[in-house]
């Protein structure tokens, strides 16, 4: 009969409460999800300063210096797994201290139904085998009866009933806690990525970087999403394991009794032969395949045609050079490839003899040994049916059991880069970031901003050629300056590292005496407002296109509508289908930034010129520029599609914004390629070939006769 599993029972519930506790932290309240004291906590946490670099090395090709695609499945290698518990060492406890601090008691909740639920497979089938004992023992006496029947069969709808209450608690326990934990890390991937400035996003690692991070996150939407693995799918193995050795247990006690322990080893070892063959000569290639690089590279050029194909932003020159045709052959090469290094990796190459041997003649020769315990166990008059049926379950449990925990351990894997690229995402320092001892605020003043450049140097990632060199330059407080030049000569460029976009290799930049370098970008840019030559077009309303400029008054409609009379829009807002609640048609590239501001409802979207969308973007800059703190305007050909009464008209509003009464309260920085607008700043830069070839007035510069004296005659 089977009366070792009764009594051991209460040992497995005892060894799960065990371990649950071991697992858990202690906690007095169960907190509600919280935002602070996650932030506080990975502040005050020192990561390994390796994170990155080990992070780094496991997407390294073999001795070649090319990586991985970003969310390539890193090769099972001596040097991977050391890697893997470096970057689990580091970020783990972290992680799961941050998750813990959301909802304790949930949390040991779920982890404890996770044990709970590793039990009830072998529960289920010690249930069955009773009810069949029990039905064989009414049946051999002759007793049977309907009433028999019923209570066996209320008792076993009365332990599924159980057992579904208890999934479903747990189901739904794990969403709250799944839930708040998607929001968690969701948000502090963006609170760090909005942080990061453009030279630290010019690194293609750190893009790549960022490109792992968010499939980590992505990887919280459920259990082994997108094939993934999340620090929640570690209840999985904890339900794995604790229902294999369940298992385990189950067997031994029914066989330990009267089978020698030999005769069971070599019983099991020989039914597990046909999957290890099968692991060995298949799965096994997955885990250590080495990735080449043309494997690489080739992964690289599929993912650049995928993206070219789905982007709206190529889409215009797609079309006009036609570039479907070779867009689809080059990924039709490159897809081919990798399915043929899929095929050769995943051993389907094998020969159909050895096919043969492992799944058919090993499989069938090998199962048979599994029944040796059974015939021993049947050799005792005692046994019964109920025996024979709780022995072949869980001897089958226990093979898909360790089956599933070897897939869920190779995802483990995986995700540990990916977790890895998480942490090392969050503690990223933006370059134009300065480090906390050398920050100093920045010293306002009434006149404006005086700037000083000296001997300034720049080159973009990846160039040879510099496209700032040896840079001077001098600008008082309150002055204006009009920068001009030829196209390509750099004039945009130092536009962008005068306002910090863009980072300088050599040289100084002092803002009223004080090295920009120690600025905080964040602080810097409350003083100033711009308008780029590459602006924003959202895909909005008129409103919120405006009120970007000053996010404090983009719900002012006095505000707004002050902004667009200053750049001449008021006429041209006020012919719009709907005012400033007309949703414009933007970049195509941006279709997420429809719901902005909650303007999210669908209608057709307005269309505007180039010279239209500048005057919103005039508008938008005009929006903070006439707030007191502001010292700095710099805009950016602001109107090369503007007619000549138009660009009249915003220039006068910069001047009257920059000196109301008659004083210089801001400094005015223009770029522009028509010279008789040039004429009206206090000083002109003539720029050529990345450096400042001519410094002075308009008077001075015609003096001396040369570049800029002949440009603007010919333009004049």
């Amino acid at each position: 009969m089977l009366h070792p599993l009764p009594s051991l029972l209460p040992g497995i519930t005892h060894a799960a409460i065990t371990l649950g506790t071991f697992l858990l932290p202690g906690c007095s309240h169960d907190a509600p999800l919280k935002q602070t004291p996650l932030r506080e906590r990975l502040k005050e946490t020192a990561v390994s300063p390796d994170l990155y670099a080990d992070w780094l090395t496991s997407r390294k090709t073999g001795t070649g210096t090319e990586c991985l695609s970003p969310g390539a499945q890193r090769p099972l290698t001596p040097k991977n797994i050391a890697l893997a518990y470096n970057l689990v060492r580091s970020c783990m406890p972290e992680i799961s201290s941050c998750l813990w601090a959301m909802h304790p008691y949930r949390i040991s909740l779920m982890v404890s139904m996770d044990l709970v639920r590793g039990v009830l497979p072998a529960f289920r089938c010690y249930s069955q085998a009773l009810m069949v004992d029990e039905l064989q023992k009414v049946i051999m006496s002759g007793d049977f009866t309907i009433a028999h029947l019923m209570r066996q069969s209320a008792l076993e709808l009365a332990r599924m009933a159980v057992e579904a209450t208890l999934d479903y608690v747990a189901s739904s326990n794990e969403n709250i806690v799944q839930t708040s934990a998607r929001f968690l890390v969701g948000r502090k991937q963006m609170e760090h990525r909005l942080r990061l400035d453009v030279p630290t996003l010019s690194d293609p690692h750190v893009r790549d970087l960022l490109q792992e991070s968010d499939i980590f996150v992505r990887s919280f939407n459920g259990f082994s999403a997108f094939g993934l693995f999340s620090p929640f799918d570690f209840m999985r193995l904890i339900s794995l394991l604790s229902e294999l050795f369940t298992h385990i247990w189950v067997l031994s006690s029914l066989t330990f009794g009267g089978t020698p322990l030999h005769v069971i080893i070599l019983s099991v070892t020989l039914s597990a032969l046909p999957a290890m063959f099968s692991w060995v000569a298949g799965e096994r290639k997955s885990w250590i395949y080495p990735i080449s690089q043309v494997e690489a590279r080739t992964s690289a050029k599929q993912e650049a045609m995928r993206r070219l194909a789905h982007s709206d932003v190529y889409r215009p020159e797609i079309m006009l050079f036609d570039l479907g045709p070779w867009i689809l052959q080059t990924w039709s090469r490159a897809r081919k490839v990798l399915l043929g290094l899929e095929l050769r990796q995943s051993g389907y190459d094998a020969g159909l003899t050895s096919r043969l041997l492992s799944r058919v003649y090993l499989s069938e020769t090998f199962s048979a040994f599994q029944n040796i315990p059974l015939l021993l166990v049947l050799h005792s008059t005692s046994t019964t049916v109920g025996t024979f049926t709780l022995y072949r379950t869980t001897l089958q449990g226990l093979f898909l059991t360790a089956e599933a925990l070897v897939h869920t351990l190779k995802t483990t894997f995986q995700g540990v880069f990916l977790m890895g690229a998480f942490c090392a995402a969050t503690t990223l320092r933006p370059r134009l970031q300065p480090e906390t001892s050398r920050i100093v605020p920045y010293q306002h003043s009434a006149m404006g901003m005086g700037i000083d450049v000296r001997n300034l140097c720049f080159t973009y990632p990846g160039g040879t050629t510099p496209a700032l060199k040896n840079v001077n330059l001098s600008i008082r407080p309150g002055e204006t300056l009009a920068i001009v030049g030829y196209n390509g000569s750099g004039k945009s460029t130092l536009a962008n590292i005068l306002l910090r976009i863009l980072d300088f290799d050599s040289g100084d930049l002092l803002l009223n005496g004080i090295d920009v370098r120690r600025l905080q970008p964040r602080d810097f840019h409350t003083h100033v407002s711009a308008v780029f030559q590459g602006f924003s077009r959202f895909n909005t309303t008129v409103k919120a296109n405006v009120g970007v400029g000053y996010v404090p008054d983009m719900s002012s409609s006095e505000a707004v509508d002050a902004a667009l009379e200053l750049a001449g829009a008021g006429n041209l807002v006020r012919s719009l289908p709907d005012g400033v609640r007309t949703r414009l048609e933007g970049d195509g590239s941006d279709r997420s930034y429809e719901a902005f501001c909650g303007d999210g409802s669908p209608g057709k979207l307005h269309g505007l010129s180039g010279g239209e969308w500048q005057r919103i973007a005039i508008s938008r800059a005009f929006m903070r520029a006439r707030r007191p703190e502001v010292e700095l305007l710099l805009f950016d050909e602001p109107t090369s599609s503007l007619d000549a009464h138009a660009q009249k008209h915003v220039f006068d509003t910069i001047e009257q914004i920059a000196r109301p009464n008659g004083d210089r309260t801001k400094t005015v920085i223009f770029i522009t390629h028509r010279l008789a607008t040039a004429r009206r700043a206090d000083k002109i830069a003539m720029m050529e070939h990345g450096t400042i070839v001519e410094f002075g007035t308009h008077e001075e510069l015609l003096g001396r006769k040369e570049g800029y004296a002949a440009l603007y005659h010919a333009s004049v």
